[in-house]
């Protein structure tokens, strides 16, 4: 193996808010598709000509144990690009990777266009196959690399779905390395079982002996909408070895229905993009599994980018058992006529039946009713968030309650961790993945580890499923509402429930601090005294100097203002921005003490406090921020930030707020289902790094050190030099356009008519010959003024005259 030690180890991302494991190498592409080993220590990545075994038992590492390389021969690259395709594509793409048994893995891969397979040893990476010659991959594994596709192996048969010809034009739903009397099955293709279909993912349930395929499609019922997509699921029954006549080797179980992830008055969001299986709670029935799915809509005009929709076992057989449509075979055309029921469509043991009810099934295997969701209602809906792939696991808390918990990846680079509750979901934090967009084709959840991870085109990344510590207090450990974490009193942290049994503060569905904590906010009153005023960072301005003032911001749910004593903030002197910053010019009026909070959950809380004064030196100074010095590098996560902690309190009268305020409270909520998000800004964690808890005073006259403002004399300087010239030249242009001005006045018009009395005496013509030339004898320059072929007067050597000789009549 050609590695370096660095590339082997991986790269680990130290944030101080949420660490990051990431494993490249630049010999190694496209590692999207991933495999966890049963002990959960071993993570089996499928890449671009190479299959890889990654050690993920240490927390701070990913190392590399084994690098199988599996790339197509030059002539395999010279005949795919014979046939027209990019050479970009011709490499092998392993896209099935599946564990075989406890010894080895099943894998397949593009192969340059020549879909290949191969049996691996888990241990050592090495192919198990004669010869080491891997064999035909076609129906187990798509041509393109593009090509989405799904496989699942039960009992170490290969069931997938994916397109059997290099044209991508046969879609197919097949068994593969069936022994003995279980022959291998595929789908009978003659009236279209599958319409252009997109597969998306697999599930086996072992109760129903049934294997359900998801998968998007043009939905041909509906012939009123050209290129209409509907999401489908279809089944199909481990125990099916074909008909004896009609349907040998087809299956005889096949049956599909749509899912309608939609909600009241809107279109439905009919594209899937990825859905997961949610075992039931333990002691449950298997019909309380859930199939959590990411759709979009196919339109534009619904109210968000992505929507998630939950589905139960109970009603995809309740569908499956219900009636079918007709198909038309002479129109193609689908009905819903009442018909005689020969057969149940999808019922296991058909492959048995008589030739008349396989005939039936074969012709009716489309659910009339559609599938919906659990509730009859969306389960959460991102208005500015496109969802590509998805993980969800239950979550016992504190109070023994179990929650859903979802882990959705946005195109963005980011992870959204999610909690569903009883008035909506509340999206715990955002996880930073990666600083630029990366195509994310993967989302392993590993619970035993507690660790999630992601495959892209460029590495793989593990992200812990929780961060407890970094809530520092218990205010932001019980707002945060994570029921992976709680605050444990004794030891003054924010721990993960498992690690301590008893006694913890949590409330995940209300998040109440003041009872959980047992604190209550500062009121108005205790915030300031007439006698006392709490201490802040001291501030030292000048008399018209503009003061910013900023605030750290907590969290999207969170809105902040800003208060001071005994005065209302008035519009007309202060101006508060988006970011949370306070603007105003230092007056004597606006000397003071300011309070910035956060009110989040209705529960209130002091973030920073400034005194701002006025210096002794006159010297004007220019304006500048204050705000407290950053002594940590910013981290690559944005997640519920970590709180500031208590202030001392005194007594004292309070003015009402002022009424002006903007909010900052940022929800996503939609009229399903209220969609909460809770982010912090990056720059939180070192407002209170030197606070410890809430019940620390802040001794008077003890202030932070401050970063002064930047210095704009420089720039004062050149600005008022380019000013003065600027004005020069202004009033230079106005006494050249006054003098032009009189210049012209003084000039006889030359519009005026001029009489044949007015032609002058032979003396004067003799002058006005003299004057023609342009320049005179003295070699001044001398102008006349001509109209109509006519002489109406005449500047000789600079000075102007009228045509009886004196001076003209007008006045300056």
């Amino acid at each position: 193996m050609d590695m370096t030690r660095q590339h082997r180890r991986g790269k680990h991302w130290r944030s101080a808010w949420r660490p990051l494991t990431h494993f490249s190498s630049p010999s190694i592409s496209n590692t999207t598709t991933l495999l966890l080993s049963e002990d959960g220590n071993t993570l089996f990545v499928g890449a671009r000509d190479a299959i890889l075994s990654l050690d993920i038992s240490k927390q701070d590492a990913i190392e590399i144990r084994n690098k199988l390389d599996w790339a197509p021969t030059e002539r395999d690259l010279e005949q795919c690009s014979m046939k027209g395709k990019k050479m970009m594509d011709c490499p092998n793409y392993v896209r099935v990777l599946q564990s075989l048994n406890t010894t080895h893995i099943y894998a397949c891969g593009t192969f340059a266009f020549s879909p290949r397979c191969t049996y691996i040893s888990s241990d050592t990476l090495l192919m198990t196959t004669p010869n080491g010659i891997s064999e035909e991959g076609r129906g187990r594994c798509p041509y393109d690399p593009y090509q989405r596709n799904t496989a699942i192996i039960v009992d170490g048969e290969l069931y997938t779905g994916t397109v059997a010809d290099y044209r991508g034009n046969w879609p197919v739903i097949s068994r593969h390395l069936s022994e003995g009397d279980h022959v291998d099955v595929k789908l009978d293709d003659t009236l279209g079982w599958l319409e252009d279909p997109t597969f998306i993912s697999s599930s086996f349930i072992p109760s129903e002996e049934k294997i359900y395929f998801f998968f998007s499609e043009l939905g041909r019922e509906y012939d009123f909408i050209e290129e209409f997509i509907v999401s489908r699921v279809a089944q199909i029954c481990t125990s099916d070895v074909g008909g004896q006549r009609t349907l040998q080797r087809r299956w005889t179980t096949f049956a599909k229905a749509q899912l309608l992830c939609q909600s009241d008055n809107e279109l439905p969001y009919n594209v899937i993009q990825d859905i997961i299986t949610l075992p039931p709670p333990e002691g449950a029935p298997v019909d309380d599994t859930l199939f959590y799915g990411i759709f979009t809509s196919q339109w534009l005009v619904n109210s968000g980018q992505s929507a998630v929709c939950a589905f139960r076992l109970s009603d995809i057989k309740t569908v499956f058992s219900g009636n079918y449509k007709a198909l038309n075979r002479d129109t193609l055309r689908w009905s819903t006529r009442v018909q005689e029921k020969v057969a149940n469509p999808g019922e296991c043991g058909l492959h048995n039946a008589s030739d008349n009810t396989l005939r039936f099934v074969k012709e009716n295997f489309l659910a009339d009713e559609s599938i919906q969701p659990v509730g009859r209602t969306l389960t959460m809906v991102s208005p500015d968030q496109y969802y590509s792939r998805l993980a969800v696991q239950r979550v016992r808390a504190a109070n023994n309650k179990e929650y859903t918990v979802l882990y959705l990846l946005t195109e963005s680079g980011y992870l959204h961790k999610a909690v569903l509750l009883e008035k909506g979901v509340h999206i715990i934090e955002a996880v930073q993945i990666f600083e630029a967009y990366q195509p994310v084709k993967n989302l392993q959840l590993s619970i035993s580890k507690g660790m999630a991870f992601v495959g892209t085109s460029e590495g793989v990344v593990r992200v812990p499923t929780a961060n407890c510590s970094f809530y520092w207090s218990c205010d932001q450990c019980v707002l945060a509402r994570d029921p992976f974490c709680g605050w444990d009193p004794d030891s003054r942290a924010c721990v993960r429930v498992t690690t301590v049994k008893a006694g913890l503060s949590q409330d995940v569905d209300k998040g109440n601090v003041e009872k959980t904590c047992n604190t209550a906010p500062l009121n108005p009153r205790t915030r300031f005294g007439p006698d006392k005023l709490l201490p802040g960072e001291l501030v030292s301005v000048s008399l018209n100097e503009v003061v910013r003032l900023q605030c750290p911001k907590m969290s999207h749910l969170a809105e902040r203002l800003w208060e001071r004593p005994n005065s209302r903030l008035s519009s007309d002197l202060y101006l508060q921005l988006k970011d949370g910053s306070l603007h105003f010019v230092a007056t004597p009026a606006t000397m003071g003490h300011y309070l910035c909070l956060s009110i989040e959950n209705n529960y209130q809380q002091t973030l920073a406090i400034y005194q701002v004064k006025q210096k002794s030196s006159p010297t004007p100074q220019t304006p500048a921020t204050y705000s407290r010095p950053q002594t940590r590098p910013l981290p690559t996560t944005q997640a519920a930030v970590r709180p500031g902690q208590g202030l001392p309190t005194s007594l004292g009268t309070w003015p009402e707020r002022t009424k002006t305020r903007q909010r900052q409270t940022e929800p996503t909520s939609a009229s399903e289902s209220q969609v909460t998000t809770r982010k912090a800004g990056r720059k939180c964690a070192m407002w209170f790094d030197d606070l410890e808890d809430k019940d620390m005073e802040l001794q008077h006259g003890e202030h932070l050190l401050l970063p002064r403002g930047y210095s704009f004399l420089t720039e004062l300087v050149v600005v008022s030099v380019l000013l003065t010239l600027c004005v020069s030249v202004m009033i230079t242009m106005v006494l050249y356009s006054i003098r032009q001005q009189c210049h012209n006045q003084t000039a006889p018009q030359a519009n005026t008519p001029v009489r044949d009395s007015d032609q002058g005496t032979p003396t004067e013509q003799d002058a006005l010959h003299e004057c023609q030339s342009p320049y005179n004898s003295n070699s001044k320059r001398n102008v006349q003024v001509m109209h109509k072929g006519k002489m109406n007067g005449v500047l000789c050597n600079g000075t102007p005259r009228s045509p009886n000789g004196h001076l003209p009549n007008i006045p300056f």
